[in-house]
């Protein structure tokens, strides 16, 4: 059985900092990693994603703020988060995919930025 667990969310004003880890276990090969979010009463967004190869590519509105680095032993994903904003306010998931192409949730974690 595959488990996805976030930590790492909390309140933080705004301009300050939070790193989100993610840890992926069970009998999975994974192959693309990546950090979702979403905000009261909107969709779900991606926010980064990370290949094996640590390829990265981020949603406009984080670039050069947020940064995602994985682990590949452990099955570990980061999202070091700096600069921010009220409207990065939201419950953030992790999700792994597999090589198979199956994808697994992790139950999310909120981050809350006061103005």
């Amino acid at each position: 059985q595959v488990q996805v667990v976030e930590s790492g969310g909390g309140l933080v004003q705004a301009g300050g900092s939070l790193r989100l880890s993610c840890v992926a276990s069970g009998s999975i090969f994974i192959n693309v990693m990546g950090w979702y979010r979403q905000a009261p009463g909107k969709q779900r967004e991606l926010v980064a994603g990370i290949s094996t190869g640590s390829r990265t590519n981020y949603a406009d509105s984080v670039k050069g703020r947020f940064t995602t680095s994985r682990d590949n032993a452990k099955n570990t994903v980061y999202l070091q988060m700096n600069s921010l904003k009220p409207e990065d306010t939201a419950v953030y998931y992790c999700n792994a995919m597999s090589i198979g192409g199956i994808n697994y949730w992790g139950k999310g974690t909120l981050v809350t930025v006061s103005s």
